[in-house]
């Protein structure tokens, strides 16, 4: 550029996106970030607790995102519309592997840092979210202890109550499959969806048939889908395992818990167990 070349011209600004409006902008009456940014109240003065409590309000946001589609994926199974729950399931996808990025701001959490505000937050701690209960008892990992747990707060135990009786995501794609002419056995069509869901050698055979045949089929995608959701949930927990073993080591966790240890043995749950065991058999 020399002293001939003409700066480039700023965009004119359209005077009706400039002119004050009163109240809340559209942008705020439907976002509500106005209310959204007042949420964050750190109780210490260090200086990484803002990034914890914001880090942990986004990942709140994400499992609300998730349990919706999962809910939206469950009902379209349960009447044969595979189209739309594979819809469900893709935006699903995405949403967890952005929910897995969002580990990006506390993962570097040396213990210095984290103990600069953990005695804040006292007896609060991640097991305690019902939103990610949800997503538990959504992929069949049903817990009558965990949903005892929320006792306390009346809707939202209410709420976590009817998650816990309904077929899970899984249940219902089984019956969907069962429908297809698939010979998913009986008693685990028959099941008491209360319990957790555990691993059956009938519905092994009935995913080994489907991935030996054409590797254009739907319900081989489909099977591919659901491995991509339970690989996305398993990296979350693996992440949450790296980020306290970084951030406190083998300390006791809060609320209780025993910390590093009990999520060390909450991250191998199985989710959907039999899509991992059928690939040894293909």
């Amino acid at each position: 550029m020399n002293d001939s070349t003409p700066a480039p011209a700023h965009p004119a600004a359209d005077d009706s996106l400039t002119q004050p409006r009163a109240g809340a902008s559209p942008y705020d009456a439907y976002v509500h970030a106005s209310v959204l940014n007042t949420l964050q109240h750190p109780l210490t003065e260090a200086p990484d607790e803002m990034g914890f409590v914001v880090t942990t309000q986004v990942m709140e946001l994400w499992f609300t995102l998730i349990v919706h589609e999962w809910r939206m994926a469950r009902t379209a199974f349960a009447k044969d519309d595979l189209n739309t729950a594979m819809d469900a399931l893709v935006r699903s996808r995405r949403a967890l592997t952005a929910l897995n990025a969002s580990w990006a701001p506390l993962a570097a959490l040396t213990p210095a840092q984290f103990n600069g505000f953990r005695a804040a937050f006292g007896q609060a701690s991640g097991f305690q979210s019902a939103m990610y209960r949800h997503m538990e008892f959504l992929l069949g990992d049903k817990s009558a202890s965990m949903l005892r747990m929320h006792r306390g707060d009346t809707a939202v135990h209410e709420a976590l109550s009817e998650t816990h009786r309904e077929p899970s995501l899984y249940d219902e794609v089984l019956g969907f499959l069962n429908r297809q002419g698939l010979p998913v056995p009986d008693h685990v069509r028959e099941r008491d969806v209360t319990a957790p869901y555990r691993s059956d050698p009938g519905v092994v055979e009935v995913w080994r048939g489907i991935y030996a045949g054409s590797r254009h089929h739907p319900l081989l995608a489909l099977g591919e889908l659901l491995t991509d959701v339970a690989e996305l949930v398993l990296r979350w927990r693996f992440d949450h395992v790296m980020v306290v073993r970084r951030a406190m080591g083998g300390k006791s966790g809060s609320a209780g818990s025993t910390g590093l240890a009990w999520l060390e043995q909450r991250a191998v749950r199985p989710v959907f167990p039999e899509l991992w065991e059928v690939r040894g058999g293909v």
